[in-house]
């Protein structure tokens, strides 16, 4: 290359700089003043790098997002609905199905959980039939075993494929709790669950990185799994699942974030005073920079740039709330929270201001946001606990919005907060319950309730019921992707509530999907009632 073709690249690449310097300035204009953007940054991979990386990565295909498992666990629950704003959010009437117990097997959401789950499990597998470590191939087991105690969840018989590329045929539901079951205790190097069990010879190992599942991820979700064995299965198996929860507990490898556990509120405006400078305690478990956090035991990475999928931001806010926190995109106005389900928190629950938005909303500068496409008189966007009807008007401001995993101003489509699968209030819970249920006692299960409602800054709990137990852990696991589990496990899933009737027991599982029957020839048989 010539002296002078040199020069000329020279000056043209001095020129770029400085032109798109200058461009950034000009766009940018007031974002740029007043506003510190220490704790934002384009994302990276955390610990959740390594060989692992793509099998664990498929857990974030619908588990944070809409159209997975995050809708097929809340939308047919008493904790949240999308309502049909004439044609928008209508969707050929899915969500209403799903409201309302009327699914069935061509309901795309269901079509996609599935084939999502089935995604993980074939990544699994072709990790499995290569050359992994001991720790590698116990990670591995046990993270396929938690896939399918999704799908046993859900769809009851499926089929347990644990070979790339090949098919198997359908099971039965106590076969799949087997095989979970069995993939786990082989992990932890135990045959079953005691008090007293040595795992130090697990090849799980127990290095604090929620990322992946170590010997107390892998506990959890056995506990998980022996807490719904009855439903399952037919046989109660809560004694395992008192005495996994209450080896993590008593471990002391996590703590409960509570008074002094704090982040930086990266959803503070500037501006605007009454938004706090830290989250703190419950606040800071799910906020936006919620790595590392000492209650997490095994989460979903999740990052702006590097590992996208979690959209809460753009599923529940209203259009006009991209002004709040300037975000690049536009929300959907999508998901809500029933009135009653809002109304269960007690006035001063700390995670009931931290799980909701409600009232009148402003923006970045603390001014109110109007929407001029309001449905009443009042243009200013306020969210109003108060729904008015599913379809096929509902109103664009109705419902409390969910805001339990935090939002932080400049904030791209997909967020930055990890989602947990397993945490230490969880296990709490896990394990109160347990106990109430083995010995047929709710009081047994105050002091874990109580842990929890502590931290929560709520009176503690006396004459707990199977009732008002079930309300206390959607108070505190609300958005965390159990709610249908739990109202199937307490009996409540077929019950009345807001514009959706008595439903049938058969729902309690959902359809296999139609796609999937019609690509087995033969091989998979449909669950009864569809």
């Amino acid at each position: 290359m010539n002296k002078l073709s040199i020069f000329l690249i020279s000056i043209l690449s001095l020129f770029l700089i400085y032109s798109c310097t200058d461009l950034e300035e000009n766009l940018v204009g007031e974002i740029t003043e007043d506003i510190s953007l220490q704790g934002i940054s384009a994302g990276g991979a955390g610990q959740g790098g390594g060989p692992l990386a793509g099998a664990f990565g498929k857990l974030r295909d619908g588990s944070a997002g809409h159209f997975g498992h995050y809708s097929m666990q809340e939308l047919p629950t008493d904790e949240m609905v999308i309502g049909a704003k004439g044609g928008d959010w209508f969707d050929g009437g899915i969500l209403i199905q799903m409201h309302q117990h009327t699914y069935d097997a061509t309901n795309g959401i269901i079509n996609n959980t599935w084939n999502q789950a089935y995604g993980g499990i074939n990544s699994v597998n072709e990790l499995l039939a290569g050359d992994l470590d001991a720790n590698g191939e116990a990670q591995m087991r046990s993270l396929r075993a938690y896939f399918y105690l999704r799908l046993m969840d859900m769809f009851g018989n499926v089929k347990i494929v644990t070979t790339p590329g090949s098919d198997a045929p359908q099971v039965s539901r106590q076969e799949v709790f087997n095989f979970v079951e069995s993939e786990l205790l082989a992990a932890l190097g135990v045959s079953s669950v005691t008090r007293g069990m040595d795992l130090s010879g697990s090849a799980l190992g127990v290095d604090a990185n929620a990322y992946r599942i170590n010997t107390y991820g892998a506990l959890g979700v056995l506990a998980k799994l022996y807490l719904n064995a009855e439903v399952y299965t037919g046989t109660a198996r809560y004694e395992e699942a008192d005495i996994a929860a209450s080896y993590i507990i008593d471990s002391g490898a996590y703590q409960l974030c509570g008074d002094g556990c704090e982040v930086p509120n990266l959803g503070k405006r500037p501006a605007v005073d009454s938004d706090p400078a830290m989250l703190e305690g419950y606040a800071a478990v799910f906020a936006a920079n919620n790595q590392g956090n000492p209650e997490h035991i095994f989460t979903i990475e999740y990052d702006e740039v590097t590992a996208g999928g979690m959209n809460f931001a753009m599923m529940n806010l209203h259009y006009s709330s991209q002004f709040t926190y300037n975000f690049d995109s536009q929300p959907w106005n999508g998901y809500a929270t029933l009135e009653e389900f809002y109304n269960s928190y007690e006035a001063g629950d700390k995670r009931r201001a931290n799980n909701f938005l409600v009232g009148p909303q402003t923006d970045f500068g603390g001014s109110a946001i109007l929407d001029f496409a309001a449905d009443d008189e009042d243009i200013v966007l306020n969210y109003t606990p108060a729904l008015n009807e599913l379809a096929p008007n509902y109103l664009r401001e109705a419902g409390a919005r969910p805001a339990k995993f935090s939002y932080k101003i400049l904030g791209r489509p997909d967020m930055d907060n990890d989602y947990p699968v397993i945490r230490l209030g969880q296990i709490y819970l896990i394990r109160g319950e347990a106990r109430a249920r083995a010995a047929g006692d709710w009081s047994l299960a105050e002091p874990d309730v109580n842990v929890v409602r502590a931290r929560a800054g709520v009176s503690p709990m006396s004459g707990v019921t199977a009732e008002s137990f079930l309300a206390e852990r959607g108070r505190e696991m609300f958005a965390e992707s159990v709610r249908r589990t739990d109202m199937i496990r307490f009996g409540v899933y077929n019950d009345t509530w807001w514009e959706k009737p008595a439903s049938d027991s058969h729902v309690n599982l959902f359809p296999i999907p139609f796609d999937a029957i019609q690509a087995a020839n033969g091989t998979l048989t449909q669950n009864p009632g569809y």
